[in-house]
């Protein structure tokens, strides 16, 4: 599994999805004390995938990719003679559109956020997540990017934070405005007050004893699975179940919104949004950009201003 991690890293990929899901596969077969490579059976790779508890299609099928490419490998290397996965993807339903949070229903989230209790493995969570939620929201990025971030990598002169290694093992820089900024250096002063001065080596966003450790993205998702439903929203129909990366998918519309208000032409600045939010290509920003009755009725209010000079007979 190292070797094919490996592997795939030396091409630029970060796979922290794949070696958590093979990790969840090791940990199966040592409890077991599968001796060999050539001991796993399809029986014992069908039992996995069956005790892994996944009743959304994406999540199974995700699995189920990823053993896929890794015993795809293993036969290139000519280290097993066939694969023994003979489990097939679910079918996905048709695909929902994001649940968009509007800024009243952010600042909820994050009010909710500051209210958690601390437990005996976690300290100083409505410190903590509060700020996490607010830099997915305020700033769009990847909840991966946030858990990473290290006190070195925010420039207070310039306002700017460090994103290293991200996707493709990129790097960019995301300048921030003054409120966020004001945001960072309070949380930082409510969390040296409980630590200590952290080092610029330290990770922001850490719990326990050892402040060398930053916190798992995963964390952050169960956090805010168990936050959602006491926000008292109403999903509206034909709408997906609000996630994390949700936070992410409302910056996107919300500047594209923005733009329409302040009389901007989107095409003009799409090429700005998708070198912030970190995507090599302007298309891979599009699909965060949901067509909702909002956007739709700025749209049209400018379409409708762009056309009116035809109406009356001049040139718009």
């Amino acid at each position: 599994m190292q070797a094919f991690l490996l592997h795939h890293r030396a091409l630029g990929k970060r796979f922290d999805t794949e070696e958590w899901n093979l990790n969840l596969f090791d940990r199966y077969l040592a409890e077991r004390k599968v001796p060999s490579l050539t001991a796993i059976t399809s029986a014992l790779v069908t039992a996995f995938v069956c005790s892994r508890n996944r009743p959304m299609a994406k999540s199974y099928n995700l699995l189920i990719s990823v053993l896929k490419r890794w015993f795809d490998w293993l036969v290139a290397q000519e280290w097993i003679g066939e694969s023994p996965l003979q489990l097939q993807p679910r079918r996905l339903a048709g695909a929902r559109p994001p649940f968009l949070f509007k800024q009243a229903q952010a600042r909820r989230l994050l009010a909710l956020a500051s209210e958690l209790p601390d437990n005996p493995s976690a300290g100083q969570r409505g410190i903590i997540y509060p700020m996490i939620f607010a830099l997915l929201y305020g700033l769009g990025l990847r909840v991966g990017e946030v858990t990473r971030l290290r006190v070195r990598d925010i420039d207070w002169d310039r306002s700017v934070l460090a994103i290293r290694e991200t996707k493709f093992l990129k790097s960019r820089l995301v300048p921030m405005g003054p409120k966020m900024a004001a945001r960072l250096k309070v949380y930082l002063e409510r969390r040296e007050r409980h630590t200590g001065q952290l080092e610029p080596s330290d990770p922001l966003f850490s719990f326990g004893d050892d402040k060398s450790r930053p916190m798992q993205a995963k964390v952050a998702s169960r956090v805010f699975t168990a936050l959602w439903p006491k926000l008292g929203i109403e999903v509206p129909p034909g709408v997906g179940r609000p996630r994390l990366h949700c936070l992410r998918h409302s910056f996107a519309v919300g500047t594209l919104l923005r733009w329409y208000s302040e009389g901007v032409n989107p095409n003009d600045r799409l090429l700005w949004l998708s070198t912030f939010m970190g995507h090599s290509r302007p298309s891979s920003t599009a699909v965060y950009l949901t067509i909702t009755g909002e956007l739709l009725d700025a749209a049209n209010a400018r379409f409708r201003r762009f056309a009116s000079p035809l109406t009356k007979g001049t040139t718009p």
